[in-house]
């Protein structure tokens, strides 16, 4: 698996206003309600002023915890991406589907549990992208 520190300088505000903007495409990809995002971000379900800064350009706050998240969930994109090269909706519905090897749940019920819900997930994609 990838490092887990960011590569990135927590006080560099262009870094973290481009990781936001990533971040919130890839929500809208994988079609995930406000509450899941804030969930995601390790932040209150109910911090929807604070994704919507994200939306319109605001950088991510300066803290390692949300940088190494976001670095998660572009790893788990990227990942899903070499693994269905051809298809991108696949890719982004995969989050959100039932999946066997965790127990027929989905893999963002994985995600939601927290910190290890991520490195689970990234786990494994990391070993079944080519």
């Amino acid at each position: 698996m990838p490092a887990v520190q960011p590569a990135i300088d927590l006080y560099d505000v262009d870094s973290r206003r481009r990781l936001a903007k990533m971040v919130t495409r890839l929500f809208d990809h994988w079609q995930l309600t406000v509450e899941e995002q804030a969930v995601l971000l390790g932040l209150s379900p109910k911090s929807r002023t604070t994704i919507a800064r994200y939306r319109r350009g605001h950088p991510l706050a300066a803290r390692q915890d949300l940088i190494a998240r976001v670095g998660h969930l572009l790893g788990i994109h990227q990942a899903l991406r070499k693994i269905f090269p051809h298809n991108k909706e696949l890719a982004y519905r995969w989050v959100s589907q039932p999946n066997r090897r965790f127990d027929h749940r989905p893999p963002l019920a994985i995600m939601k549990q927290g910190y290890e819900g991520f490195l689970t997930i990234r786990r494994y994609l990391d070993l079944e992208a080519p």
